[in-house]
C-alpha cells in the first residue's frame, strides 16, 4: 500500500465471496444481476459458493451495465462521478425478475449512488412488469432484492438504499482506492504490490 491503494489477489478476492456466501445463504437468492463491470466476476465466484434453492443448480446471472466513474463516449467531464450512466439493462428480459430472489453484485459499495440507482430502477421495471397481473396476484410476483459488495468503504454515503433490502458486505474497508485483480494489465505486478 506504499502508493496509498488497497489490492488482493484473485485467490483473497476468492475467499471473501466464499466467506460471504455463508451471510448471504440463508436469504435464498435465486437469480443474480451483476452490474458491470465489476460486479461480473464476484457473481461468478459465488456461484460457485451458493446453488438455485428450488433445482440445486447453477443460479442463473443476468447483467446490467452502470457507469459512474468511467470516461464513456458522449459522456461529459460534469457527468463521471456524478451521474449514473446505462450502458446495458434488462429491457424485456426485466420480466424474468417476477417472483424472485434477486442478489445485486458489485464490487465496491463507494458512494452507494450506483447501488441505490440500480434498486431504484429495478423496482420500477418490476412495478411496470406488475401492473399486467390481476391485483390479487401482484404480491405473490412481486421481486425481492438483496445487495451484495465485495467491499463496503467505510465512509458516509451519497445515497441511502430502501431499508427493506438485506445488505451483504464481504468486508468493510477504509476510503482509499481499491485497485481489483480483474483491472490490472500485469497481473503478477498486481500481486506482488499486493504483497507489500
Amino acid at each position: 500500500m506504499s502508493d496509498g491503494h488497497l489490492r488482493a489477489t484473485y485467490n483473497e478476492i476468492h475467499a471473501i465471496i466464499g466467506k460471504a456466501s455463508e451471510k448471504i445463504a440463508p436469504w435464498n437468492p435465486d437469480l443474480f444481476v451483476a452490474i458491470g463491470g465489476g460486479g461480473f466476476f464476484p457473481a461468478r465466484v459465488l456461484r460457485s459458493f451458493l446453488k438455485h434453492p428450488g433445482t440445486g443448480k447453477n443460479i442463473s446471472i443476468q447483467a446490467i451495465g452502470l457507469s459512474l466513474y468511467e470516461e464513456l463516449p458522449g459522456t461529459t467531464s460534469e457527468q463521471i462521478g456524478r451521474e449514473v450512466i446505462r450502458t446495458q439493462w434488462l429491457g424485456p428480459e426485466s420480466r424474468a425478475l417476477l417472483g424472485r430472489r434477486v442478489l445485486i453484485i458489485d464490487e465496491v459499495d463507494d458512494s452507494r449512488t450506483t447501488l441505490a440507482y440500480a434498486i431504484k430502477e429495478l423496482q420500477l421495471d418490476v412495478e411496470e412488469q406488475l401492473k399486467s397481473f390481476p391485483e390479487a396476484e401482484r404480491e405473490a410476483k412481486r421481486t425481492k432484492f438483496a445487495v451484495f459488495v465485495v467491499h463496503n468503504k467505510k465512509k458516509p454515503k451519497a445515497a441511502e438504499l430502501p431499508a427493506d433490502i438485506p445488505y451483504f458486505a464481504g468486508e468493510e474497508i477504509d476510503d482509499l482506492w481499491f485497485d481489483y485483480p480483474w483491472e490490472a494489465r500485469d497481473i503478477y505486478e498486481h500481486d506482488r504490490l499486493t504483497l507489500e
